[in-house]
């Protein structure tokens, strides 16, 4: 998740947010690929072949500052376990240290952590390509089918290439449709359950609310909210570093226009939630605001500061016309297991208990990829007592509802946005009107990193 306010605050006040929610992330992220999720298949993948194990050596993990205290959890759950612990950047707000570092260690011949977390749920994408590739595919006897089976319905996509599995799912950040209760009721509103019905709002909110809001389009992952529940073509895997980009896709234009008019009406703004400007002066008059789930405790809470029992969460919008809503996803951490390790057993052991352990994931800052981890993780939040209405049954729904022709891919679509779409937003232009110029960057942007474009 990359912020498109100046640079200094961005970074700082994302990092904030990855730190709390893991990943933050962005991402995108995401699922992927097209009308099939997998974004690639193979009938037979080649067999992994583990270099030689060494029982009970020293495992090298890698993670971000707010997943080392679970890897030191696990530690003292585990003291026959040997790990050494390394903190890097998680690879969040866009770093490439992950891949960078592997470069470097596939060329010396050696070095590379036995176990590492990113945030960026695009690392997968490159992690599992190569004659050598870093992840190993756990699928193949690393880790058993019946913990594969526990993640929910598409968590597994980005991980997914050439019919194996190259990583699991930390955390998923499904879009929901958030919205103030306190507010609504006190301007006699109802949560809408269409983007008809979301837009014909909105417009009724800037004639008769003039300065509150129904959503941003500034912030870097708005096409992950908006365009990818639209099921908008924008990046959709049609087979090995093949990508469709259609922006001119009726499924494209018609949220573009949709969000052109509240732009225009001034119910939604061309702002960051995370800048300072927007938290000051914007964040209470927040109505309505697509986005992650991470946005409840992460964003309302500790950075809006929003009181107690006003939030709640609705399911994700459709278009009029759909036969069903779908949604997209901001964020969710990845752990790889290398395929270069010398003990397989204890990184694999390690990884299965950093995302599907209730030690951890039931009370970890986002809701979790594994079914049953997320039921102890909903279960907290409900204690906390923070939220107007229960959010558990609309974060379980709308954890199926990922889109899954929208693509991990080696391309960052909120880099992409942030640096074209953007400012020219902030220029007057519509997203009408820059439709082409996003389709034209993001299509060079594929082409350079090897992708074939349709």
């Amino acid at each position: 998740m990359n912020d498109d306010v100046p640079v200094s605050s961005r970074r700082r006040l994302r990092h904030t947010a990855v730190a709390v929610l893991g990943a933050v992330s962005l991402l995108v992220l995401a699922a992927c690929g097209s009308a099939d999720p997998t974004p690639t298949t193979a009938s037979s993948p080649d067999a992994f072949e583990p270099v030689a194990q060494k029982e009970g050596s020293e495992i090298t993990v890698w993670a971000d500052a707010t997943r080392v205290p679970g890897v030191q959890a696990y530690q003292k759950a585990h003291p026959n376990v040997k790990i050494k612990i390394v903190t890097y950047s998680g690879d969040a707000n866009g770093a490439n240290d992950l891949q960078t570092k592997v470069q470097l260690f596939d060329r010396a011949g050696g070095g590379w952590p036995d176990v590492a977390f990113s945030a960026n749920v695009n690392d997968a994408s490159w992690a599992s390509q190569g004659k050598s590739p870093y992840a190993a595919p756990v699928n193949q006897g690393v880790i058993p089918q019946s913990t594969l089976k526990g993640f929910a319905d598409g968590a597994l996509n980005p991980c997914t290439f050439n019919g194996n599995t190259y990583c699991l799912r930390n955390d998923l950040a499904q879009n929901v449709l958030w919205y103030n209760k306190s507010l609504m009721e006190k301007f006699g509103y109802s949560v809408p359950t269409t983007w008809e019905e979301y837009q014909a709002l909105g417009e009724k909110v800037a004639k008769e609310h003039p300065g509150y809001l129904v959503g941003t389009a500034g912030d870097a992952w708005s096409p992950e909210v908006y365009f990818w529940a639209s099921q908008c073509p924008a990046s959709t895997a049609t087979g090995a570093k093949k990508v469709k980009v259609d922006l001119r896709d009726a499924k494209c234009t018609r949220m573009a226009k949709l969000l052109d008019t509240l732009i225009a009406k001034g119910s939604v703004s061309k702002d960051t939630v995370f800048s300072a400007g927007f938290i000051k002066n914007q964040a209470s008059k927040v109505l309505m605001l697509p986005g992650p789930s991470w946005f409840g405790q992460v964003l309302f809470n500790s950075t809006f500061k929003t009181p107690k029992g006003q939030v709640a969460a609705a399911s994700p919008l459709k278009f009029e016309g759909d036969t069903k809503n779908h949604t997209g996803n901001v964020g969710g951490g990845l752990w790889f297991v290398s395929s270069h390790s010398k003990n397989l057993k204890a990184s694999a052991d390690l990884v299965t208990w950093m995302t599907t352990s209730d030690a951890y994931q039931g009370t970890a800052g986002t809701y979790p990829a594994y079914k049953k981890a997320a039921v102890t993780w909903l279960a907290n939040q409900k204690k906390t007592g923070y939220f107007a209405e229960d959010v558990g049954p609309v974060f379980k729904e709308s954890a199926e509802l990922i889109w899954p022709g929208w693509a991990a891919t080696q391309y960052s679509q909120e880099a992409i946005y942030s640096s074209t779409v953007v400012p020219a937003l902030n220029s007057g232009k519509t997203l009408t009107e820059t439709m082409d110029t996003w389709q034209t960057a993001i299509t060079n942007k594929a082409k350079s990193l090897g992708y074939t474009v349709n």
